[in-house]
């Protein structure tokens, strides 16, 4: 690999030699004159210098689109890629990860985005659908990333489409002063609970977060459930959902069984499930490496278990770097990736600043924070989520049917098989062409819940005039809503009219009739308020 790069760097070195050599103009040099017939007094030869020299210009420029944290680590490098190659780095700051997606759709069809991104392994499926990644031969390099990471940047075609740099999953974390032998099965867990909630020590045995297919999978996955299945390849197969299966039922049925117990919180939220750990109200708690500054800050004595119950696995996601297919400079990106970043003093930096389990095995075997190398053991089987195009078919119908089941507001095997349903028909089309307004509102018309893409009785209707509408009766109250097509999250407009962007919002002082108009040209939403 370093031989391709000394190849590719030198014809661009030369190459931009020509070009100056050819179109600069001639500077003129000194002419040599003849002594004067009368020599003049003596004096002390000046010091020779030399004439001053403008540096080259860079042969070409390398453009990197960042999230805040990444992006100073980058820039590092700058000076010395300048220095070895005659390329000039230039890093931006997008700000968050996501917001770098919701430009890159934008901007590079258009030709304006960069040459390199950074991203996250889930968003693969809907990339490779819309052109947007290039594939990446790392080479002799690929035996230095852990397998697994490797794997989550993997599409179904077999080629590797990005470099990772880490990876994450959720963990059991644990009281250290009420809990002294983890539990290994999810009864022992509840045991546990039941026996410091009778003796009057804790409020709950655990509670869940917001967003239970995620936050909640080494339960569902303990009891035999699984989202999708996979081909004899070992692709994902987004004909086989297993949200309705048997196990995923089990999962669910347990759960509620807990809540009416009162072992578990019939609420779903995260802020008051991370409240309660840390207040020692709760002796489980099951969160990610995001929270770990706010958990050491609350001073609770805890501790990460290096596996879960019932061997349960959690999802694991992947960070790294993703490559513009349209770039003029698609081999060189690849070159710095592999030169640059695939690095162990770079990638030590990367592992630092994120709090994250590094994807490069010298990192991670050198890792020392307790915590994260407990949530690596128990990522150990963890499942990659799923890269694929269907996935966005699944989160929000999965997170309802498990809110409504463990709150009781349905049976778990009619809310499963509701989800599941709705999944298959998203995957093969059937809402193909909705325009629906998703957001915190829907409960007040009869959805079921929030923040559903395919619920009917919010989505808008064509008229004559090309405009799509919705007039609903809303209490007074805050809402906020985004506009999502076919039924499910993959394509959807914000406030701005583009892409992912921020949620629109809309402030009712009273009762009111309210009409939605979205303009399929402009992807903006008016409202009318009577």
């Amino acid at each position: 690999m370093k031989r391709k790069s000394f190849t590719l760097f030198t014809l661009l070195v030369i190459a931009g030699m020509i070009l100056t050599a050819c179109g600069a103009k001639a500077t003129p040099t000194s002419v040599a004159t003849q002594p004067p017939a009368t020599p003049p007094p003596a004096t002390v030869a000046p010091t020779a210098t030399e004439a001053p020299t403008t540096p080259p210009q860079p042969a070409a420029t390398l453009r990197i689109w960042a999230d805040d944290t990444r992006t100073p680590i980058l820039q590092a490098l700058a000076a010395q890629f300048l220095k070895d190659n005659n390329v000039e780095l230039v890093v931006e700051d997008i700000g968050k990860v996501q917001d770098i997606r919701s430009q890159a759709i934008i901007a590079i069809p258009a030709g304006e985005g960069p040459d390199i991104y950074v991203g996250v392994h889930d968003w693969l499926g809907a990339l490779i659908t819309s052109g947007l990644v290039a594939p990446i031969d790392l080479g002799d390099k690929a035996a230095s990333f852990v397998p697994s990471t490797l794997a989550a940047f993997t599409y179904t075609d077999g080629k590797l489409y990005g470099v990772p740099y880490a990876s994450e999953n959720i963990g059991l974390f644990y009281n250290t002063d009420l809990v002294k032998t983890v539990p290994t099965t999810w009864d022992e867990l509840l045991q546990a609970g039941k026996a410091l909630k009778d003796a009057g020590k804790v409020k709950y045995a655990f509670a869940l977060n917001a967003g239970p297919l995620y936050n909640a999978l080494p339960v569902w996955t303990a009891f035999g459930g699984y989202v999708f299945g996979k081909t004899a390849s070992g692709a994902w197969n987004p004909q086989d959902v297993g949200i309705d299966s048997e196990g995923f039922i089990k999962g669910v049925t347990w759960m509620r069984k807990a809540v009416t117990d009162g072992l578990v919180p019939e609420t779903l939220d995260s802020a008051a499930a991370a409240a309660m750990f840390e207040n020692g109200q709760i002796p489980f708690y099951m969160d990610g490496p995001w929270d770990l500054d706010a958990i050491r800050k609350s001073g609770v004595p805890y501790a990460v278990a290096t596996s879960f119950p019932d061997a349960g696995a959690p999802f694991s996601g992947v960070q790294g770097f993703f490559v513009n297919p349209y770039s003029k400079n698609v081999l060189l990106a690849q070159t710095f990736l592999a030169d640059y970043i695939a690095t162990d003093a770079v990638m030590q930096q990367l592992a630092d600043t994120g709090n994250r389990p590094s994807a490069f095995k010298a990192i991670l075997d050198k890792t020392t924070d307790p915590d994260l190398k407990a949530m690596g053991q128990a990522g150990i089987n963890a499942i990659p989520m799923p890269n694929i195009p269907e996935m966005g078919s699944v989160w929000t119908a999965t997170d309802n049917g498990i809110t409504l089941a463990v709150t009781g507001k349905q049976a778990p095997d009619a809310a499963l098989k509701d989800a599941a349903t709705q999944i298959r028909s998203l995957i093969a089309g059937a809402l193909a062409g909705m325009v629906n307004l998703p957001g915190t509102f829907q409960d007040k018309i009869g959805c079921g819940a929030t923040w559903d893409p395919a619920c009917q009785k919010s989505s808008l209707k064509k008229g004559d005039n090309g405009l799509y509408t919705l007039t609903v009766q809303l209490p007074k109250g805050d809402y906020e809503y985004k506009v999502a097509m076919d039924g499910a999250w993959t394509v959807n407009y914000g406030s701005d009219g583009k892409q992912d962007g921020p949620n629109y919002k809309l402030s009712l002082a009273a009762d009111s009739e309210v009409t939605f108009t979205y303009d399929p040209n402009t992807h903006m939403v008016t409202t009318a308020t009577k």
